[in-house]
Formats: structure tokens, C-alpha cells, sequence
């Protein structure tokens, strides 16, 4: 069955980086576009990071520059660099396949504050 396992989160500065991780099972990982996600409290979850199969990748403009999507197939892997952290990166992190999503992980949560 499909599964999603993150991990990496925790609490940080403003400021500060985390590097996140998600192993993937149950799907053709190598052929499939995967995504990182997050919901903040009292907000729905959205997209913020998609890496194709072919590498390339698509960012959120909220993240652009800071947030850095990455894959090792042979791993069943995907990263999620985060770098310059704001308050408001604060969230559940997820991570699932953008256009054939499967059940929910349960999440990697991130806390920036001082």
C-alpha cells in the first residue's frame, strides 16, 4: 500500500534552516511527481514544493528562493531544504504525490520562533 513517512521537523529560529525527509512506498516512485505540503493552524493545507520526475522542480511564491525540493530514486526519497525561516513557515509538514495522491503521513511538524 501507499505509504508517506516524513521526519526532520522541529523548532528553529527566525532565520534558521531544517532539512526535512519523506520515504515513499507502494508507488513507482522514480516516475512519479512528488510534492511537499503544509497546514498551518486554522489554514488548509497547500502545496509548496512539486519535483517532477524528470527533476524539475516548482515552488509556492511564498517559499521561492528559501525552500529548496529534492529526489534520490534509488532511495524512494524526496527532501525539502528550508532555509531563511519565517514565523510563518510554521506548520505540519507533508509530503504526497501532487496528481495521484495517496493517503496522508502523518507529518513532520515545524515551529520558527524565538
Amino acid at each position: 500500500q501507499v505509504q508517506f513517512v516524513e521526519s526532520g521537523g522541529g523548532l528553529v529560529q527566525p532565520g534558521g534552516s531544517l532539512s526535512l525527509s519523506c520515504a515513499a512506498s507502494g508507488i513507482i516512485f522514480s516516475g512519479t511527481a512528488m510534492g511537499w505540503y503544509r497546514q498551518a493552524p486554522g489554514k488548509q493545507r497547500e502545496l509548496v514544493a512539486t519535483i517532477f520526475s524528470g527533476g524539475s522542480t516548482n515552488y509556492a511564491d511564498s517559499v521561492k528562493g528559501r525552500f529548496t525540493i529534492s529526489r534520490d530514486n534509488a532511495k524512494n526519497t524526496v527532501w525539502l531544504q528550508m532555509n531563511s525561516l519565517k514565523p510563518e513557515d510554521t506548520a505540519v509538514y507533508y509530503c504526497n504525490a501532487p496528481f495521484s495522491r495517496g493517503p496522508w503521513g502523518q507529518g513532520t511538524r515545524v515551529t520558527v520562533s524565538s
